[in-house]
């Protein structure tokens, strides 16, 4: 019912139900639970193999001339290993491979809340934006309708007129482009969390406050992704020492058979006239032991594997040297971001001071001595710059919010911060409008 719900109607959501919803829903994570899977049934696979097997063989048929075997109707038999110097390394490469997958699984879990959330703060500011550009669209409608007025009345130039028009027509592209932006963002978070075609609302109010550039940089650098990568190559270390134990060690193998034999139907008694019966059991049980002496091929595969696992080691180590790097980099940004962020706002604050002295200058009943008259052109104008001033203010904030949560993901601070989210339903329904 939520579902049909949901994809007949437009809907809020927040930010923690759409993280929940995207761990649940979204194919990377779905695919990392699978390798996860797989890696655990490897492992088990490397431990069974000391579990006698068991495997039934049937057939009947008619022979002539020298029999080749025993002519078996049925048989069953079973197999094991018992001892082999390199399965215990195979054992061990199967567990970290294991640890490998499931620190994998985890690297993707705080990558695709990483997307969600800044899919979902970049939604949040785009919905602000369009709602000041709207508001600003009016405010460059308004004043080419006075331009135009001055301009029939010979107060004010063609070239005036035509600059107004022009400032209402690229605010009116913003406003279209920003609408286009914000169904973007909408249908990328829908079918983030699974429900395509949905179009979603973001919730400003679920939105936590970010922390202080402080706590970002005292944080410790972690990633599974990276803790990942040295686990995968100390799985292949393990199977390269393992495949280097193979020759002149023994391994020492378990079988048991049981054969129903009938030689009614071929030449057996007559080339075997010891054996009497025309049908007979024949069982077996049996220890084998092999030990290698000489393998140039497995020696080949010694090398091979032992190349592997140093490749796997040295891509590790350059994967973390990025990280470290990257991670350097994101902490000047952020520095930059905050500094241009905190000067959109006294960019904003100086507009809106502006503002606030044209008006109170419009509302006066006297003008003094020492200022021009001021126009209801004056007021729209500096209506718009405090608007274009707005919307400088939420794009610095949003880049710099995208900045501290990439920085929170490569301090592990993330699912900290949006355990502080206020939750709302996981989908709810718009207000109605009137």
């Amino acid at each position: 019912m939520l579902m049909a719900f949901a994809i007949g109607a437009s809907a809020q959501i927040s930010l923690n139900s759409a993280v929940d919803l995207a761990l649940r829903n979204d194919p990377r994570v779905s695919m990392a639970k699978a390798d996860v899977a797989k890696a655990r049934a490897n492992l088990a696979a490397t431990r069974d193999v000391y579990v006698p097997n068991l495997v039934a063989d049937g057939g009947y048929g008619q022979g002539f001339g020298v029999p080749t075997g025993l002519p078996v109707i049925f048989s069953m038999s079973s197999q094991s290993l018992v001892y082999n110097f390199s399965q215990r390394d195979n054992v061990r490469a199967a567990s970290v491979a294991l640890e490998a997958a499931t620190l994998a699984m985890k690297e993707t879990d705080e990558q695709v809340t990483e997307d969600v959330v800044v899919t979902y703060l970049n939604l949040d500011n785009a919905q602000r934006r369009q709602t000041a550009i709207s508001e600003e669209y009016g405010f460059a409608q308004r004043l080419a309708a006075i331009v135009q007025e001055r301009l029939d009345a010979g107060q004010d130039t063609r070239m005036e007129s035509l600059r107004a028009h022009r400032n209402a027509t690229q605010i009116e592209l913003e406003q279209l482009q920003t609408h286009d932006e914000v169904s973007a963002l909408s249908d990328h978070l829908a079918r983030l969390i699974g429900l395509p075609g949905t179009p979603l609302t973001a919730v400003s109010n679920s939105i936590p406050a970010l922390p202080p550039m402080g706590t970002l940089a005292a944080g410790e650098p972690t990633s599974f992704g990276i803790q990942s990568a040295f686990a995968l190559a100390r799985s292949k270390q393990e199977i390269a020492f393992g495949v280097g134990r193979y020759r002149l060690r023994p391994q020492v193998s378990f079988g048991l058979n049981y054969s129903r034999i009938d030689t009614g139907q071929n030449g057996y008694t007559r080339y075997y006239p010891n054996f009497t019966g025309q049908s007979e059991n024949a069982e077996s049980v049996y220890l084998q032991i092999q030990i290698p002496l000489f393998d140039r091929k497995h020696q080949d595969d010694v090398h091979a594997a032992a190349a592997e696992a140093a490749h796997a080691k040295f891509e590790a180590q350059n994967q973390q040297n990025q990280f470290l790097d990257n991670r350097n980099k994101l902490q000047r940004t952020i520095a930059e971001l905050s500094a241009r962020s905190e000067l959109a706002q006294i960019d904003m604050d100086m507009a809106q001071e502006q503002l606030n002295a044209v008006l109170a200058q419009l509302n006066s009943k006297s003008a003094s001595d020492n200022r021009p008259l001021l126009t209801p052109k004056d007021e729209q104008n500096a209506r718009l710059q405090e608007s274009a001033r707005s919307i400088d203010l939420l794009n610095a904030q949003f880049q710099f919010s995208q900045a501290e949560v990439s920085m929170m993901r490569q301090t592990g601070q993330l699912d900290r911060w949006l355990k502080t989210a206020s939750t709302l339903p996981e989908i709810a329904s718009p207000p109605l409008t009137h």
